[in-house]
């Protein structure tokens, strides 16, 4: 007995395409003997077999000698017409070579019908079944496989590279898609620096997966490149990027949070606009501690007409300033599976002795559930003394120097 895999029908379901009339009732009565008789369907032609075609049909048993086809081309057609299909070849005595070219053309087995006996019949017909499974599973993992390819050179084609001289400052990016087997999610970065020698920084978040919102998130980080590149800053980019968002958009409902930062041209102050985006983190002088008086508004596609507020922060000689999106705090740690939160973070980058990002990434590998992006930017060797605590974190008095301003005040 040859057992019926546990995801198959049981009993199975037939087309016989045999116009001798004989034959057909050898191979119905082979099959009675079966210790689970499968239901058949007989047609006597190719066409009578197409219109008696039904999806539960798992394997097509055809003889290659009928009226209205013959040979190969019988065969053709019926893989036409039932592409997802077994398909079991019968020849006659003498066909051997038929049956092989048979199967080379897309045939899962053949029998010759002087050698069949019930057994055989049965395990032939099952067996074609699973070859078919199989290679129906192959072309869908090689279709994956060209598609994920294909998405992987688009991807990367709008990963940015960030227009920054490398002796100005240290820079360092990572990117990590949330949805499996993707290179872009809804989270964006950018960095560019201006012809005056100020550098800009950019981080956001288009709310959702996918690649809708890989799509949008890069188109609002060209905008902003190009409008920062053109001279734009503050209040006036982002009133564009709003503008943008509402009109690429699917729906209503989606919105960005974003967090940039102008780094002055001698380096030693920030303009920051956190739209709705968690706070960044900033090391200087040994100190390591989060920026207050945040958000500086809400979101982009909330609400119309609004002016953000902007944070100038005090960076000083030696220092680095973490950007980055709520992938990353959302991570999962401890027995409890807590989030990770602002304070994780800082009390992660505080044990590892400075900022990291490969060393912070690697120490959440397995916690991290949705998408990530972050920027680290440093002047000098900027690294942490021995503090007893985050500083700036709600409750905590902030950083001296972090302070909230208005806009074109600094």
């Amino acid at each position: 007995m040859t057992p019926v895999p546990p995801d198959l029908p049981d009993p199975l379901t037939l087309l016989l395409i045999e116009d001798d009339a004989g034959d057909a009732f050898l191979v119905e009565e082979l099959l009675a003997g079966a210790d689970r008789p499968p239901k058949i369907t007989w047609a006597r032609t190719l066409s009578e077999g197409r219109e008696r075609l039904t999806d539960d049909v798992q394997c097509v048993v055809v003889d290659l000698s009928l009226p209205d086809a013959t040979g190969l081309e019988a065969l053709e057609q019926v893989i036409a017409m039932a592409p997802d299909t077994a398909v079991l070849v019968l020849t006659g005595l003498g066909d051997t070579h038929a049956g092989i070219e048979a199967v080379a053309a897309g045939a899962q087995d053949f029998l010759v019908k002087q050698d069949v006996d019930a057994r055989l019949l049965i395990r032939a017909i099952r067996y074609a079944i699973e070859r078919k499974r199989a290679d129906l599973a192959m072309r869908e993992l090689l279709q994956e496989r060209i598609v994920s390819k294909e998405n992987s050179r688009l991807e990367r084609g709008l990963l940015p590279v960030p227009l920054l001289d490398p002796a100005l400052l240290q820079h360092q990016a990572r990117y990590l898609p949330g949805r499996t087997g993707g290179l872009l999610a809804g989270d964006f970065w950018d960095t560019v620096q201006t012809p005056d020698g100020a550098v800009h920084v950019l981080i956001g978040d288009v709310c959702g997966h996918g690649p809708d919102e890989a799509a949008l998130g890069t188109a609002l980080r060209i905008a902003w490149r190009t409008l920062v590149l053109a001279g734009q800053t503050g209040n006036d980019v982002l009133r564009t990027l709003d503008t943008l968002l509402r009109h690429e958009r699917k729906s209503p409902e989606i919105f960005t949070t974003m967090c940039s930062a102008a780094i002055s041209p001698d380096l030693t102050t920030a303009r920051l606009h956190v739209i709705g985006h968690p706070p960044p983190l900033l090391l200087r002088d040994g100190v390591l501690g989060v920026v207050t008086e945040t958000p500086s508004g809400p979101p982009l596609g909330i609400f119309p007409d609004i002016v953000w507020t902007p944070i100038d922060v005090t960076l000083g000689d030696q220092w680095s300033l973490l950007l980055y999106t709520d992938g990353l705090i959302e991570a999962t740690v401890g027995e409890n599976r807590d989030l990770l939160g602002t304070e994780g973070l800082a009390n992660l980058i505080r044990a590892q002795g400075g900022i990291d990002l490969d060393r912070i990434i690697a120490s959440l590998d397995g916690a991290m559930h949705d998408d990530v992006a972050a920027v680290l930017v440093s002047r000098g060797k900027a690294s942490l003394t021995d503090i007893p605590g985050i500083t700036g974190i709600p409750g905590i008095p902030g950083i001296p120097g972090i302070t909230g301003a208005e806009e074109g005040r600094a």
